[in-house]
């Protein structure tokens, strides 16, 4: 039976609904080839951190002005020689992957000022990106900080690069939120082509012998998969952005229930990292073998299935009796 399982996000027509999101795989153009190659529909380069940038621009600078008085009378005969930027090497990376890999390559960043922001998606754009995803990754310390300047920051910060580059927006989201539906409908209607549900929050733990922070990385779960996908399905019906499922997808039944809630493609990280790129290969055939029991021969017969359709109570009402199963079952189960 042959089936279409082609699927659409950021105005670009993708094979397959399965993009190899940022990681280090997509750190360099020999990963992302590799990763291309597997057969990733589409690739999330590794995040740029505008931290990591201006600490290199920094200490470079500090290079070229190290002894460069010890010899002002040969300063005369050598042109000045303009200094290139760390980033130089990353948009490198990015123009060769958007030439050579044969997919789209969705740039990534991951700013902490408003001129790092902008600076950085205009040099992405002129790079070849795609599209760009705006990661994100915020922890309000100020305790005098309310949660409506947090989200006016995202907001703004979403507004001003919209305003820069004409290549397609993505926001990578937390779902740390107050009110994480009217933050994903705000961003949709100030311009975010996508909405990328969710980040991953690797919080320092603590090493209780040595008084220092535990620095570690432990990959998703299947079970991490329940949170974004109950949010696609809330939100799917309600957003004009395309949705991007993120953190928990490691099976082609996954990828299915994605579709199902209403996403638009399913992202992959962790499990790459374990099995490998050519683990897309096992994706897809499982979510082939998945349709093919259920008899459907595109994605568009199943996509949005579970979405939820009722009024804003109902949902509530839903998941509330959802949650009280959940636990009425668990703890009869003990009890048993």
């Amino acid at each position: 039976m042959v089936m279409d399982i082609r699927t659409h996000y950021l105005g670009l027509e993708l094979a397959h609904p399965v993009v190899a999101s940022a990681s280090p795989l997509t750190a360099d153009l020999e990963g992302i080839l590799r990763v291309a190659d597997a057969g990733a529909s589409a690739i999330v380069m590794a995040s740029v951190f505008e931290e990591d940038i201006r600490a290199q621009e920094l200490a470079e600078a500090a290079l070229w002005e190290t002894g460069e008085n010890s010899h002002p009378e040969a300063a005369g005969y050598f042109p000045v020689m303009p200094h290139a930027s760390p980033l130089d090497g990353r948009l490198a990376v990015l123009r060769s992957a958007s030439e050579r890999a044969g997919v789209p390559i969705i740039a990534s960043l991951n700013g902490c000022t408003p001129a790092g922001w902008l600076r950085f998606a205009k040099d992405m754009e002129q790079a070849g990106a795609s599209a760009i995803e705006l990661n994100f990754w915020h922890i309000p310390t100020n305790p005098d900080e309310t949660g409506a300047q947090v989200e006016e920051r995202c907001i703004q910060i979403l507004r001003d690069v919209r305003a820069q580059v004409k290549v397609p927006v993505s926001v990578k989201l937390s779902p740390f939120f107050s009110s994480l539906g009217n933050m994903v409908k705000r961003l949709s209607e100030n311009g975010a082509d996508g909405i990328v549900l969710f980040n991953s929050f690797y919080e320092p733990g603590l090493r209780s012998l040595t008084d220092s922070a535990e620095v570690d990385f432990i990959p998703s779960s299947a079970y991490e998969l329940r949170l974004p996908l109950m949010w696609a399905a809330l939100l799917s019906e309600h957003c004009q952005a395309d949705l991007a499922i993120s953190g928990g997808v490691h099976s082609g039944t996954d990828v299915a229930k994605c579709l199902l809630a209403g996403g638009d493609i399913a992202m992959v990280t962790s499990v790459l990292l374990q099995q490998g790129p050519s683990y897309i290969s096992t994706l897809l055939e499982e979510l082939r073998e998945w349709m093919s029991v259920q008899k459907l021969v595109s994605v568009k017969e199943f996509k949005g299935r579970m979405a939820v359709r009722g009024t804003a109570t109902q949902a509530e009402d839903f998941l509330r009796t959802q949650y009280r199963h959940i636990l009425s079952a668990h703890f009869t189960d003990i009890a048993g």
